[in-house]
């Protein structure tokens, strides 16, 4: 399986991370995407940018080393009420939010509360994507959770760095669970490096394996074509990317 959209990346501005984007988007280029996502860390974590950082990203311009860019955000779940640490206004301004687990921000809790952070993210309609649900520290029911994500059109993670085995530690598992069942209740998957450095910019290969190891349907793996990411961002109520008509 070929996959072209890298939808979870890192740049310096995220305090913990050491490339530019300009040096991310070089390496996309090397490695054949088609499409990269920025995602820096939303302001609540520890080292992340001002939210102006956020609003100005409409300066970047839709293509660096030929490769579309995508504006967004890797965004923090605050509490049970699903809140999160993007301004509304914010949210307009760009293409893509994922929100996840840090524990700088929401303190491991029980399953029973991680499940119900998660529910009600989803069923606020303010996030595309739940990253990185693999990590031990935040178990939750994840039949309900992925039910409802399906009923919601939100894209479920595979992240690459999760299966490492260094990062999250003990989220190989964890991971397999949820593509197995993702596949029986027919989610949306998005595959993310997690990159806090350029060389690991498109380093998929795990995630592509684990997704390919349950047999799903590449309709159902948004980042297995520029159509079908893009296609998935109308389905979420987004407008269309002039700047990308060729990629559609």
């Amino acid at each position: 399986m070929q996959i072209v959209v890298d939808t979870h990346t890192h740049t310096l501005a995220s305090g913990h991370a050491y490339s530019t984007l300009l040096e991310n988007a070089a390496a996309a280029q090397r490695k054949g995407l088609k499409i990269l996502c920025t995602t820096d860390h939303a302001p609540t974590m520890p080292g992340a940018p001002h939210y102006w950082f956020f609003n100005n990203q409409r300066i970047i311009p839709r293509f660096l080393n030929d490769v579309g860019i995508i504006r967004g955000v890797e965004a923090n779940t605050l509490n049970t009420q699903g809140d999160i640490d993007i301004h509304p206004q914010t949210e307009q301004l760009l293409d893509w939010v994922i929100t996840s687990f840090h524990e700088p921000v929401f303190a491991p809790a029980s399953e029973a509360d991680h499940t119900e952070a998660l529910l009600n993210v989803i069923k606020s309609g303010r996030v595309d994507a739940l990253g990185h649900l693999g990590n031990p520290n935040f178990g939750f029911d994840i039949e309900a959770v992925l039910t409802c994500a399906k009923e919601h059109n939100v894209a479920i993670e595979i992240n690459n760095s999760s299966l490492l085995g260094h990062s999250r530690a003990g989220s190989i598992e964890c991971c397999d669970a949820i593509a197995r069942i993702g596949k029986e209740i027919g989610v949306y998957f998005t595959t993310g490096s997690d990159a806090h450095f350029c060389a690991d910019i498109a380093r998929l290969d795990l995630a592509a394996a684990l997704l390919e190891k349950y047999q799903i349907d590449e309709e159902k793996i948004i980042t297995s074509s520029t159509q079908r990411f893009l296609n998935f961002l109308l389905l979420r109520g987004k407008d269309p990317i002039e700047e990308f008509a060729d990629l559609y």
